[in-house]
């Protein structure tokens, strides 16, 4: 496996790891932080299940980053090709139709440098 899908593995761990802290255990926090305020329970909710979500994908880099053969780990980058593309899509459709803050551009670009790399690294192969 080429060193710089691993090095990418391990970022997105620390990436992915963090920001599924932060959903999971101070959701409200992080709505302050990007002025998107929870007003309801079930949004809370949500937005912990998404943190909880950004937990596996964080497991899911971390087992790959620990990984030697391509083989073992295309799946995982195929997954997450596909999960950075339409998370960004749907970043995309709140910041230009649903109101949301334009902080979340930072996400929008997040998600997109990660697709860019995997693509490279997949396409390599």
């Amino acid at each position: 496996m080429p060193y710089g899908l691993k090095i990418t593995f391990l970022v997105h761990f620390i990436v992915a790891a963090i920001f599924g802290l932060v959903l999971l255990l101070i959701p409200d926090t992080y709505a302050s932080l990007t002025a998107f305020p929870i007003q309801h329970p079930a949004v809370t909710g949500l937005t912990r299940l998404l943190g909880a979500a950004f937990l596996g994908f964080a497991a899911s880099s971390w087992f790959a980053y620990k990984e030697t053969l391509w083989e073992r780990v295309k799946i995982v980058v195929q997954m997450e090709i596909i999960w950075a593309i339409l998370g960004a899509l749907a970043i995309l459709w709140g910041l230009f139709f649903a109101g949301f803050p334009v902080g979340y551009w930072m996400n929008v670009a997040i998600l997109l440098a990660f697709a860019i790399v995997f693509i490279i690294f997949y396409s390599r192969k």
